[in-house]
């Protein structure tokens, strides 16, 4: 499973792999700025005492794992603060962190971010649609925890697909509450024993979400708390290198198993939505250059209402108005301004074409 890869170092980074030990240790052993998101899901501190029953009686498998116990929230704050230095480090110059936790620690790794340069971008709520009840009946019932979304610095050029994003959710704008169930059923991941492998797995869906909000196909992501590989297996399936720490063995064993079954998803399907502003800029006199459009020839304003003449200088002349297909659009509207691109048409073989279909014919020969 391991591969091998050279950054800007002369050190090789174990891509597609688990790394086995301490995750401070091991990714101070890691090349500098070598990876391009982090997503974390560090031990809650949960601070459980006793056993949890339901009205049944029967016993809630909660988190009472020894890696998940602290001797005070000052050890607990020391071990934050090595853990982010350790992963900040790692970071590319533009690279970002994401960071999950509930009520017992997500505040107090919030403000250890922040001192330690992160640049805090979003917080984001995981709204679980299908939350563990409150058995004992002494509080709210807890049905989200909350993701930190950082840049490595303040000004780096994060990774955001906005339109990616925004067509996961039906056309509309991504916001920052998310209503996802839990991890169960058929995606839960069972032992040897048909116990749950690890108590906090986290669902495919959540990670899907981030990966494809905040990374790109062939970047390198990082988790160092890898548990049983949700991200891992999210990411080898959308076709983005992973690096996963996990210091215990019968967590190892289980993401390996898990991962291996993933199949990575072709080219064509890894594809996202880009924004306008993310496109290669065409300017409309390379299609007068390359001949899809020639001097002196008319086209027509969708509405019909307008026609201009295109010029070999790229401009268009029309009504005593000259200028680019902006400007000339915006003065036959009496408008303040008008995207060319939208608004003008040509004639082919007796059909009406948007000049905006040359332009997207180059783009892709851009790519």
């Amino acid at each position: 499973m391991t591969k091998m890869t050279k950054p800007n170092s002369a050190d090789a980074l174990p891509i597609n792999t688990i790394l086995a030990g301490d995750c401070i240790d091991i990714m101070n052993g890691l090349p500098a700025a070598s990876v391009d998101l982090i997503f974390a899901d560090p031990p809650y501190n949960l601070q459980l005492k006793g056993d949890l029953h339901r009205p049944d009686n029967s016993r809630v498998d909660a988190v009472d794992d020894e890696w998940d116990q602290f001797s005070s929230f000052k050890v607990y704050d020391e071990f934050t603060r090595a853990w982010l230095k350790a992963a900040r480090r790692l970071l590319k110059p533009d690279g970002a962190i994401w960071v999950i936790g509930s009520y017992h620690n997500i505040f107090r790794v919030g403000a250890a971010l922040q001192d330690a340069g992160y640049w805090i971008l979003n917080d984001v709520v995981w709204r679980k649609s299908n939350p563990m009840p409150n058995f004992r009946g002494k509080r709210f019932t807890n049905a989200h925890e909350t993701m930190i979304w950082a840049s490595k610095s303040e000004g780096a050029k994060y990774t955001f697909n906005y339109e990616a994003l925004k067509a996961l959710n039906d056309g509309i704008q991504m916001r920052s509450d998310w209503v996802l169930p839990i991890c169960n059923g058929g995606e839960r991941l069972k032992d040897a024993a048909g116990d749950k492998a690890h108590p906090t797995q986290k669902p495919q869906a959540l990670l899907h979400r981030v990966l494809v909000g905040a990374t790109k196909p062939g970047d390198i992501v990082l988790d160092p708390f890898f548990g049983t590989g949700t991200t891992g297996a999210v990411a080898k399936m959308l076709g983005r290198d992973w690096i996963g720490i996990e210091r215990e063995e019968k967590y190892r064993v289980v993401a390996e198993q898990r991962i291996a079954s993933v199949r990575r998803l072709d080219k064509a399907a890894l594809e996202t939505s880009t924004s306008k502003r993310a496109e290669p800029r065409v300017p409309f006199g390379q299609l007068v250059e390359r001949g899809m459009l020639r001097p002196g020839e008319e086209l027509l304003s969708m509405n019909g209402r307008h026609k201009a003449k295109v010029r070999a200088d790229g401009t268009l002349i029309g009504n005593d108005i000259k200028g680019s297909i902006h400007q000339v659009g915006a003065h036959l509207e009496n408008a303040p301004s008008c995207n060319g691109w939208t608004y003008w048409c040509f004639k082919r073989d007796g059909k009406t074409v948007p000049i905006d279909v040359l332009r997207q014919q180059i783009r892709s020969e851009m790519t």
